[in-house]
This record gives structure tokens, C-alpha cells and sequence, in this order.
């Protein structure tokens, strides 16, 4: 375990100092010569001004044929140079698009214009036409893989969590080995897909441009990129902890750090990927994403512990001691939950308006309506707990007594699951201040 703890420690306190001064998606300002225009005489460049500083190899300007123009980058580091070639009939038509190197969105659009006064139109038919835009496809596959990624991440923290403190011997019982096994499998492989599809969403390509090993190294190149290996690496140390969990090691000082360590980098690497450590104060953005995260992890993972592992067995001295306990834990997951996505939401929306008129905002209140009903199913077992836990387990788990609460917590999973898919759309969506 030494050798994970020091690897873990460094990964962690690079993670931990590691903040996002960012306050939306990088956008294009303005062009000379701008869209439309007709200027005298062919221009030798084109000149792209952003509303914030970007890197020469987030940004691509193709002609309408798909040949990649060269850059230069001027004085100011939100603004590039495009070299233009001379058309015989004096028409020009680019498609530029840039990733923002926080949260790897990409922005896309056309610029096109005709050199002289008498020119008919600014290009032709390719400026006419729609703006290009990320593949609707890599889209959802890139949505389905951060859900994907968003429940396994909840299903082993949360699992490592509520066996570690809640029930120790659940480290030997099969179904919660699988569940474990099953969760860091999914984060793991959802990490490596996420790379492709991410690049392949940036460079507004295909699905096949998500294999190209070309693809893997142009995203791992940027600031997602990076992220994302260091989560990669951290599923990987992951592992460790997950066998020695199941060799019985839960309760040494020694993994309970480990797992400590992995936890807050899964967690970390999570967050520093969408737009929640976004805003005017990004390390309180970043404090309220990470508790936001770990409090979602420890009820969702425990749900799923307790409805898959714990209740199919139905023994009343497991259910007497392990469900008031995560009774407790998820009462204090959900304040902390409501808190911190109150924090985020207001950072990352910043209006009412927003709120109520921008795609972002609309998703959120999905989000936080579906929560709701999460919060009624939760009410209802909790009720369970208090009024008819005791005779449950007088009559030894008998079937009859403990349905209910069976049927409150497979809702209360059911509806989490829709959360965690609202909040695979948020992370693609512009916020739209």
C-alpha cells in the first residue's frame, strides 16, 4: 500500500491546487474582415478575436473543402492570425472552431466574405449554409458515457463507503463484491471512451474519429485531456484498493487512507471536468462541486449497496444495524447535496432569467424536480425506518413487512438514475449566461 498512498498523495494535492477561472464556454468575439464583409482588395489573413485566452491548438479554421489553414498567435492571447490563400473568384468561406480548455466544449461557425463591392452575396452557397456543429451522435455517446461514468463513480465510493463504516462483512458477501467489481469496470472503461469521444466532439468529427490513436493524443495534449488521464490513473490505483478490500483489508488504518486518497482524486477529477468549479469564485466553486459530488456518491452508492446487496438477504439483525445507520448518512448526504447545488447552480446560472429562458437553466430545473421526487421516495422510507424497522425485525424479515420499503427504494434508485442522466446533458450544455 505504500507505494499507492505516495502516488495518491501527489495526485491529490496537484488536484487540490489546481482551480478553474473560467466563466462560460470560449466564444468568438469578432473577425476582420467580419461575416458579410466586402472589403477592396483580398485580405493575406484572417484575424479571430475570443473573449478569452486560448491555445493555438484548441482552435481550427478549415476551408469549406476541409483544408486546415495555419495559425500564428499575436501579441494578445485570445486573438489569431489565420493565413488565407487567394481564390480566383474572390470568395471566402472558413469554419473555425475552438475547445474552451476547461471543460472541453466545443464552440463552431462560418465565416465567409467577397472581396469587392460588386460581388453577389459573401460566398456563395457555403456561406448560406447552417454553421457546422459537434456530431449529434458523438454528442450522445458522449452523454451516454459520462452517465455511465457518473454512476459507476457513485457506485464505488459510495459502495467503499457504506461497506467500510456500515457493514464490514459485506466485503465477502457476492453481490456487493460484484456491484464493486461492476462499478469500477464501468468508471474505468467510461474514462478511456470519454478521451475519443471528446476529442471527436471537439474536432466536430465522427464516431470513427473516436478509435483514431490521433485522437486520444490530440486530447490528451490539453487541459480536459490531462484530466481526464489523471482520472484514468486513478481508477487504475482504484483497483488497489477495490482487492484489498475484498481480502479483508477494510479495516486497516493503512487502506482507509488509500481509499481516502482515491476518493478525493475520483471526485476532484470528476468535478474539474464541466462547468461546476466554474465562476467569479472557482475555489468555492470547487469546495461546493466536491461535496456536491461525494454527497450524491454516498447515497446513491449506499441506495444501491442496500437495495442489491443487503435487502435480498433479509436478515433482521443486518437490517437493525445497517439501515438506521445509512438512514443517517443519507439524511446527511442529501443536506449536503441541496446546499452545494444551490451554490453551483446560482454560479453557474447567475440569473433568474437564465434560469427560466436558456436551455442550461431549463435542464436544472428538470433536474431539480426529479430530485424532488427523489426526496418523497427517501421520505418514505425514512418513515419505514422509524415506524416499522423494530417489526421487521421481530417477524425476521418477513417478506410481507419489508416490501414496502423495498418498493420506496427501488423508486428513490429508479429516479436517481434519470438525476445522473440530466446531469450528463448539463455538462454538454452551455450555460447561456
Amino acid at each position: 500500500m505504500r507505494p499507492l498512498l505516495v502516488l495518491a498523495a501527489l495526485l491529490c494535492a496537484l488536484l487540490g491546487a489546481a482551480a478553474q477561472p473560467a466563466f462560460a464556454h470560449t466564444e468568438l468575439v469578432s473577425s476582420s474582415p467580419k461575416d458579410g464583409a466586402t472589403p477592396a482588395k483580398a485580405p493575406d489573413h484572417l484575424t479571430l478575436t475570443f473573449d478569452e485566452a486560448v491555445d493555438l491548438a484548441d482552435v481550427r479554421v478549415l476551408t469549406v473543402d476541409g483544408d486546415r489553414l495555419p495559425l500564428s498567435r499575436t501579441a494578445k492571447g485570445n486573438v489569431v492570425r489565420v493565413a488565407l490563400g487567394s481564390p480566383a473568384d474572390g470568395k471566402f468561406a472558413v469554419v473555425w472552431s475552438v475547445v474552451d480548455r476547461e471543460d472541453g466544449h466545443a464552440s463552431s461557425g462560418r465565416i465567409a466574405f467577397a472581396v469587392g463591392t460588386s460581388a453577389t452575396g459573401t460566398g456563395g452557397d457555403e456561406a448560406r449554409a447552417p454553421a457546422p456543429a459537434p456530431s449529434p451522435s458523438v454528442r450522445k455517446g458522449l452523454v451516454a458515457v459520462r452517465w455511465a461514468g457518473y454512476l459507476a463513480l457513485a457506485l464505488f465510493v459510495g459502495g467503499l463507503a457504506f461497506v467500510s463504516l456500515l457493514w464490514p462483512g459485506g466485503a465477502h458477501e457476492p453481490r456487493a463484491r460484484a456491484l464493486l467489481g461492476l462499478a469500477w469496470t464501468v468508471g474505468l472503461l467510461a474514462t478511456v471512451a470519454t478521451v475519443g469521444l471528446q476529442g471527436a466532439y471537439g474536432s466536430l468529427g465522427g464516431f470513427r474519429d473516436a478509435l483514431r490513436p490521433a485522437t486520444y493524443a490530440d486530447v490528451l495534449a490539453t487541459q480536459p485531456g490531462i484530466v481526464l488521464a489523471a482520472r484514468g490513473l486513478m481508477w487504475v490505483l482504484a483497483a488497489v484498493v477495490l482487492a484489498a478490500l475484498l481480502q479483508g483489508a477494510a479495516r486497516s488504518p493503512g487502506w482507509r487512507v488509500g481509499a481516502l486518497a482515491v476518493t478525493f482524486g475520483l471526485l476532484r477529477t470528476t468535478g474539474m471536468a464541466g462547468h461546476n468549479s466554474e465562476g467569479s469564485e472557482p475555489t468555492w466553486g470547487a469546495v461546493a462541486d466536491f461535496v456536491h459530488l461525494l454527497g450524491a456518491a454516498l447515497w446513491i452508492g449506499g441506495l444501491a449497496m442496500l437495495a442489491l446487496a443487503v435487502l435480498p438477504r433479509r436478515r433482521p439483525g443486518e437490517l437493525a444495524e445497517i439501515v438506521p445507520g445509512y438512514s443517517r448518512l443519507a439524511a446527511l448526504s442529501v443536506t449536503g447535496i441541496v446546499g452545494a447545488g444551490l451554490v453551483l447552480a446560482w454560479q453557474v446560472v447567475g440569473s433568474y432569467g437564465a434560469l427560466l429562458h436558456t436551455s442550461y437553466g431549463q435542464l436544472l430545473l428538470v433536474k431539480t424536480a426529479v430530485l424532488g421526487g427523489v426526496l418523497v421516495a427517501a421520505y418514505a422510507s425514512r418513515q419505514w425506518v422509524r415506524t416499522r424497522l423494530d417489526l421487521a425485525v421481530l417477524l425476521r424479515g418477513d417478506a410481507a413487512t419489508v416490501r414496502p420499503f423495498g418498493y420506496s427504494v427501488a423508486a428513490e434508485t429508479g429516479l436517481v438514475l434519470v438525476v445522473l442522466a440530466v446531469t450528463s446533458l448539463l455538462v454538454t450544455a452551455d450555460p447561456g449566461r
